[in-house]
């Protein structure tokens, strides 16, 4: 009796290229998903970070009875803005450092000093804080020191010729001899310490702390508007930008639309750009450093005013936008400690008013 060996059917190609097929639409349906879901966490991660910030702020608040300055030991002599040593003072997450479980990077801190000296370049400068950094940020290296960038910047205010240094971060001096008003290089009436009392137009709607990517470091080339890396850079404008004006909003609303519509082929103010180059450092003319303004609205461009205080790539009354890369929009610690996730689409007016904490802008709660 012959047996038969039972037959075994193999697969055809076709068959194996359905199959492959199949497998390959089953992943390019899921990647996103996995994509989203790893953003949505990166996301909730930075909401994190920015609402330590806020909480340390209050803290700081409870402890001197003021909000930290927006950078410290510097003045303003007879030719501008400057530092007692060096010209990069100390800025205000310094102040913070106590209130975030760092304070041994605290004690580190010489106020004797600017950032960029010894004995703090070579100490707190070069150290890295995971929490000043976005976990959406992809620019892993950046500015003045490679390691010790920050993506959160604080607000100093709204359209400048609105009303100059309006934000809850301001400085405290306003000359060498401590005299505000004595320079007639910038008003200086909205400067010096205050507290939560000063924030009249409510603590829930005057932003305190929002994002900024870090900028480039030795700009080579496409960073023009409408690339991916024009959110980095900031550019020139003609126009010019007064500050503490009587036209301030009609001048906010020219300089907005000039900035919009700067041409594609615009190049980068400068090399490089500071914005967020070193957490301990400020700048008493570059405010890139580790702040930030409410003129242009989220991720939008970054515009330098042709009569710009500070020169590029941005001082006080030029256009220094919050900007992440979170889709559609930018997480913001308001004063009161909570963390809003803030829409490109939100209308300048609504945005300007977020920025300030005295003009007394009345703000809706479905504005934004």
């Amino acid at each position: 009796m012959n047996s038969r060996s039972p037959y075994h059917r193999a697969f055809t190609l076709i068959e194996l290229l359905v199959v492959i097929a199949i497998i390959a639409v089953l992943i390019a349906l899921l990647l996103p998903a996995v994509q989203s879901a790893r953003e949505a966490a990166r996301r909730a991660q930075c909401v994190n970070n920015l609402k330590q910030l806020a909480l340390a702020t209050h803290n700081y608040h409870s402890s001197n009875n003021a909000l930290p300055p927006l950078f410290t030991n510097f003045g303003f002599g007879s030719a501008g803005p400057n530092a007692p040593a060096g010209a990069w003072p100390l800025g205000w997450m310094v102040s913070l450092l106590g209130y975030i479980e760092q304070q041994p990077l605290f004690n580190a801190a010489n106020y004797s000093f600017g950032a960029s000296d010894n004995p703090n370049a070579s100490t707190l400068s070069v150290a890295k804080v995971s929490s000043f950094v976005c976990p959406s940020e992809s620019l892993k290296t950046g500015g003045w020191i490679a390691s010790s960038f920050t993506n959160y910047h604080a607000n100093f205010g709204g359209p400048a010729s609105m009303a100059s240094w309006s934000g809850p971060f301001v400085p405290f001096r306003a000359d060498n001899n401590g005299n505000p008003g004595s320079n007639n290089a910038v008003t200086t009436s909205n400067m010096g310490s205050f507290g939560f009392e000063s924030i009249t137009d409510g603590t829930s709607n005057t932003a305190l702390i929002s994002e900024k990517l870090i900028g480039l470091a030795g700009y080579v080339g496409g960073a023009t508007p409408g690339t991916s890396n024009a959110k980095r850079v900031s550019y020139q404008s003609s126009v010019s930008l007064g500050w503490d004006t009587a036209t301030g909003s009609a001048d906010a609303q020219a300089f907005y639309a000039a900035c919009k519509s700067v041409p594609s082929t615009t190049a980068p103010t400068n090399p490089t750009q500071w914005s967020g180059s070193c957490w301990t450092g400020s700048h008493a003319g570059t405010l890139h450093f580790n702040s930030y303004d409410h003129l242009m609205t989220p991720n939008g461009l970054s515009c330098v005013a042709a009569n710009s205080w500070g020169g590029a790539p941005g001082g006080f009354n030029d256009a220094i936008t919050a900007t992440s890369n979170h889709s559609g929009g930018v997480n913001v610690a308001m004063v009161d400690g909570s963390v809003k996730f803030i829409k490109d689409s939100i209308s300048p007016q609504t945005w300007w008013g977020l920025g300030t904490r005295n003009q007394g802008e009345i703000i809706s709660s479905d504005s934004y």
